[in-house]
Parts: structure tokens; C-alpha cells; sequence
């Protein structure tokens, strides 16, 4: 049984998204939110919610305990570019892209043995 959250369109670049989520991936639910809560970066005050929002998936939709849950498997995928244009010199314009991130968490539960 797999819990599953996603956010799509979030105004991060989708590079910056993924060294939080290689900090927390295949870890504990509960070490997940204590290493999310003290890293000092945009993304992870991001990948904290939708991990909450996966956990209350788990625990509502499927009956599972948040003690055994781990993150099997977390991603971030680029979502569309908005494009914007800045003046510069001689009347010319460069274009700045705006990327955009879709980030996807999968939890299951640890196998007792």
C-alpha cells in the first residue's frame, strides 16, 4: 500500500528542489520532518508540507501508521517556464526564465521482519 502527495506549479527551479529531496529520500517520516524543519532552504518549508500532506493521506485514506512509513520514492520534475524579458544594454532585451517544479512524494510502510 502506497500514500501519495504531489504539488505541482510551485515558483522554485526545479534543480534547487532536488538537493532537499536527496537529503530526505528513503528516510523515516519522522527523521524527514526533523532534517526538513532545520534545513535553511526555500524548498524545504515546500517539500515539508506536501510530506505532511502525504502522512495525512496515509494515516486517512489507507489506515496506515506514521510510525512505519518511510519515503520510498520522492521526485521533482520541471514544470512549465514562465518567461519574462529585461532591458539591457543599447536597446536590446535578454530573456529570464522562471522555472517552475511539480514535486511528487510516495510513502509505504516498513516491512516487519
Amino acid at each position: 500500500m502506497v500514500a501519495k502527495a504531489q504539488a505541482r506549479f510551485i515558483r522554485i527551479a526545479p534543480r534547487k528542489a532536488r538537493l532537499v529531496m536527496d537529503l530526505i529520500r528513503g528516510k523515516d517520516v519522522d527523521a524527514a520532518l526533523s532534517i526538513l524543519r532545520f534545513t535553511p532552504r526555500k524548498g524545504a518549508k515546500i517539500i515539508e508540507k506536501v510530506l505532511n500532506s502525504a502522512v495525512a493521506n496515509a494515516r486517512n485514506n489507507h489506515d496506515m501508521n506514521k510510525g512505519e512509513l518511510f519515503i520510498s520514492r520522492g521526485y521533482v520534475d520541471e514544470g512549465p517556464v514562465l518567461k519574462r524579458f529585461r532591458p539591457r544594454a543599447q536597446g536590446r532585451a535578454s530573456r529570464i526564465r522562471k522555472r517552475t517544479s511539480h514535486i511528487t512524494l510516495i510513502l509505504e510502510e516498513r516491512k516487519e521482519a
